[in-house]
């Protein structure tokens, strides 16, 4: 495993994108069970900012259905929001039968983000680590298979990517003001971890750790570990066979397209 920024034992490409591959046959065979045995799964992302999160997401995502894998990644909450029960602009977006869910961070900000940044009160973020395990009790004798990963990043490793954005015209809009106070504040937000670990990972929905100072691993570690936890067989599927296409004699499908503009082909 790689730590503290060194890169002499990271996975290299080529080794990581056939494993990738293999691991995104089955979440392509994980999303039929899914969908023809109607279960609702709900996978949370937590960790610091730079933990790799959003990489671990497109990851499983990019080569299977937006309709069967929902992303939910909540912009801070608005006015309204604020006056509602804490959990409920989230469960607006809970899973139906057939759906799996990923929340790009979830209702853990009030442990997080929200605790150590001051938008909570003590007591609300007391409130919150008292009643979660309680409300997920409730998701999870809905029928909702919920699973939880907090990403793990390390003090220099972090710091070294937020140097990449910094740099990096493709990812500056990754850094937002908070993000950058964040980065300062990495005590206390390693002491908000701990102490929603203690009162959040319970028997009915526990903590799973990522170590994700090696973006590569992490991502197929996290894959291999869902695979591994939500219960799937591999469906038999008919073969598709292309039927004869029906061509009209005599009408020219390109004719209508004669007059239209066209995008330049600059490439």
């Amino acid at each position: 495993m790689a730590k503290n920024g060194d890169t002499s034992t990271r996975m290299k490409r080529k080794v990581y994108e056939e494993e990738l591959r293999k691991l995104q046959v089955q979440l392509c065979h994980l999303q039929e069970f899914v969908k023809e045995k109607k279960l609702k799964v709900i996978i949370l992302f937590e960790g610091r900012d730079a933990a790799g999160k959003g990489g671990t997401i497109k990851a499983i995502t990019e080569k299977v259905s937006p309709r069967v894998f929902r992303v939910v990644a909540l912009p801070a909450p608005s006015d309204r929001e604020k006056t509602q029960m804490f959990v409920q602009r989230y469960m607006q977006h809970f899973p139906a039968g057939g759906e799996i869910v990923i929340f790009d961070r979830s209702w853990y900000n009030r442990a997080g983000v929200e605790y150590v940044m001051g938008f909570c009160t003590d007591e609300e973020h007391d409130r919150f680590l008292e009643i979660c395990p309680q409300i997920e009790r409730y998701i999870v004798d809905g029928g909702i298979i919920l699973i939880k990963l907090w990403l793990e990043v390390g003090m220099e490793e972090q710091e070294r990517r937020f140097h990449a954005r910094i740099d990096d015209p493709l990812r500056q809009w990754k850094l937002s003001p908070m993000d950058l106070e964040s980065y300062k504040r990495w005590s206390d937000f390693s002491r908000a971890r701990d102490l929603m670990f203690k009162a959040t990972s319970s028997k009915h929905a526990p903590w799973r750790i990522v170590r994700s100072d090696d973006k590569r691993r992490a991502r197929l570690n996290c894959i291999a570990y869902l695979l591994d936890t939500i219960p799937y067989k591999r469906l038999r599927r008919d073969k598709v066979k292309l039927e004869d296409r029906v061509i009209k004699r005599g009408y020219d499908d390109q004719k209508g397209l004669r007059g239209m503009k066209f995008i330049e082909e600059r490439y």
